[in-house]
């Protein structure tokens, strides 16, 4: 408890110098701003064109959020790692640690928004088309259409247009279809482009048909994607607790050996290096997990 007390005060006086430093600017612009210089600096540009449009959809967590976040895991952290090794100086290192993780699961969360987000695209992309097709019997013109109405937003809108135009600068959809193909390699997308790609070629008596069937196979595609992430969500949340029960087995060990033989024991260095071991071993098992969770969704 003694510990815990000492964590709450550093965490509280880090906060008031911050804040004292910068009042002007207030604490939370001023972390903001900090990081911000960092990952402009630092991030990828194929991360930061994911991170722009997830705040455009406004998922991107806030400063405060963020600085939230930092306090949890540091907290977490060093209570955590102080049962373990009863040791103020391992819990500090252990929390200034566990705020590398941050980054890292900004990183998988913009990504599975920005996944979510594509994925969502596609679909009305490809219902959107077969629908504009059945009025208009021209891929091209549908292609028009979708993009006249509104319905899509960038980056799909914006390969849509190039589509287009390619297509009649070609005078044929051939490349068109194979530019969106690379972008966005959907099952859906792909076996569209090659039925379009064959009426426009060849023609089909029976095209109405075998759009209707496609327009199915999206609906059910669509239906299974979001069971998909209903059931990640649910595995997700129990997940997280069994990882957190994992930590605390600890407790367990020296309820059954009793806590002064436990801190015998801590004198020993294969036991603080198994300790280590654990620690690290449940952390990689939580971040697999997490790496999991937001990873391929939408994908077929």
């Amino acid at each position: 408890m003694t510990f815990i007390i000492f964590v709450m005060v550093v965490i509280v006086a880090m906060f008031i110098v911050i804040y004292r430093s910068h009042e002007k600017t207030g604490v939370y612009k001023f972390v903001n701003k900090q990081f911000s210089a960092i990952y402009n600096k630092y991030a990828p540009y194929s991360f930061r064109v994911v991170r722009e449009k997830v705040k455009e959809l406004g998922q991107e967590y806030t400063a405060k959020q963020y600085f939230i976040q930092a306090v949890v895991f540091a907290s977490g952290a060093a209570i955590i790692t102080y049962l373990y090794f009863y040791n103020i100086g391992i819990s500090i290192i252990y929390a200034a640690v566990s705020l590398l993780v941050i980054p890292f699961l900004t990183y998988l969360r913009c990504k599975r928004v920005y996944s979510e987000f594509i994925f969502e695209q596609i679909q009305v992309y490809t219902t959107n088309t077969i629908m504009e097709f059945g009025t208009t019997q021209s891929f091209v013109k549908a292609l028009e259409g979708v993009y006249e109405s509104g319905v899509l937003e960038d980056p799909v809108k914006s390969d849509v247009r190039t589509m287009i135009d390619m297509a009649y600068e070609n005078g044929t959809i051939e490349e068109s279809l194979q530019f969106f193909n690379a972008k966005y390699d959907f099952y859906i997308v792909r076996n569209m482009h090659q039925l379009f790609l064959q009426i426009t070629n060849e023609g089909s008596r029976d095209a109405g048909e075998s759009l209707e069937n496609m327009s199915q196979d999206i609906d059910m595609l669509v239906e299974s994607v979001y069971r998909d992430r209903i059931d990640r969500a649910t595995f997700h949340k129990k997940f997280l607790q069994f990882g957190i029960v994992l930590y605390l087995m600890v407790m367990l060990v020296q309820f059954l050996l009793g806590v002064e033989t436990y801190n015998e024991m801590l004198n020993s260095w294969y036991v603080q290096l198994l300790l280590h071991g654990i620690v690290w071993l449940n952390t990689y098992f939580l971040l697999s997990g997490e790496k999991y969770y937001n990873e391929d969704v939408g994908a077929e």
